[in-house]
């Protein structure tokens, strides 16, 4: 029998509720943390854009969930070998987000920066609009890239969360 897919959870952490779905070919999205597990919820089958299936007995899901308990309660979790799908990105969201998946906890690039390591150094704007449409918050850490000088712009759950997860990691 056929697994129904895509499949997701919710889970509470530190910092609020957290959403997770993944597809057959790995994680799909994460939802950055938010006050209540109904809106978990809703952004996530938003960023999905369909219901989820319950997500029973599912490792990756499972496993994915108590990694980002334990990173938004502060221990340094490594993200490296999850796989992530991401087939709804374009090539150079793609590249991008595996750009900004390699920046080291504790330390943060500019988005010119990552312009560059993208072999596209005047795209600056393009690496900000793949940042808006990380799948994978904090999995893919965009809350790394920062603006010129070390400036903290341009995160969806805004400034004091940015803030908050880069403290976290020093």
């Amino acid at each position: 029998m056929a697994e129904n897919f895509p499949k997701g959870l919710t889970i509470r952490t530190a910092l609020g509720w957290v959403g997770v779905a993944r597809s057959e070919r790995g994680l799909l999205t994460t939802t950055l943390p938010l006050p209540t597990e109904v809106e978990a919820q809703d952004v996530l089958e938003d960023k999905v854009g369909t219901a989820l299936h319950p997500a029973l007995d599912d490792s990756l899901l499972s496993d994915t969930a108590s990694r980002l308990a334990r990173f938004y309660a502060g221990e340094h979790v490594d993200f490296d070998d999850l796989p992530l799908d991401d087939s709804l990105g374009s090539e150079f969201q793609r590249l991008v987000w595996a750009v900004v998946r390699r920046i080291p906890r504790g330390e943060t690039r500019t988005y010119g920066e990552v312009a560059a390591l993208t072999g596209k150094p005047k795209a600056t704007r393009a690496v900000g609009q793949a940042m808006a449409h990380n799948p994978w918050p904090p999995i893919v850490p965009c809350h790394r890239v920062v603006g010129a000088g070390g400036k903290l712009v341009g995160f969806g759950g805004g400034l004091d969360l940015k803030q908050k997860l880069l403290e976290m990691e020093k």
